[in-house]
């Protein structure tokens, strides 16, 4: 077993292991969001209206937060990394994953209200 944490390759993949996970995120979001604003397309096939609502602008707001999730990953992943080659990596909470959380929330809340107030 290596003496200090930073020569232990198994800190190295575990971090790598984060950063596929987020990466899966970031991907389910584009996904789950690009279906969001697709279904308001549909909607508007069905019922033969201009008006899409909020759906679109949910989906659009689903897939940026993908994006958003994507970039900020690397940036995360890339300091970690560092931090953990120079021995200063002290464990806190993510607060990347707090954020995405608390967006999450608000979009499902505005399109709850929006499916409630639409029926």
């Amino acid at each position: 077993m290596a003496d200090l944490p930073q020569d232990d390759p198994r800190i190295y993949f575990a971090a790598e292991r984060t950063f596929l996970a987020w990466i899966r995120t970031g991907l389910a979001l584009m996904g789950v969001g690009f279906a969001v604003a697709r279904f308001a397309l549909f909607l508007r096939q069905m019922r033969g209206n201009a008006q899409m609502g909020l759906s679109v602008y949910a989906g659009v707001a689903v897939v940026l937060l993908g994006v958003v999730v994507l970039v900020v990953s690397i940036a995360q992943h890339l300091q970690l990394i560092r931090q953990l080659r120079e021995g200063s990596w002290k464990p806190a909470v993510s607060r990347t994953a707090i954020v995405v959380a608390a967006l999450l929330a608000i979009i499902g809340s505005a399109i709850a209200v929006y499916l409630l107030v639409s029926h």
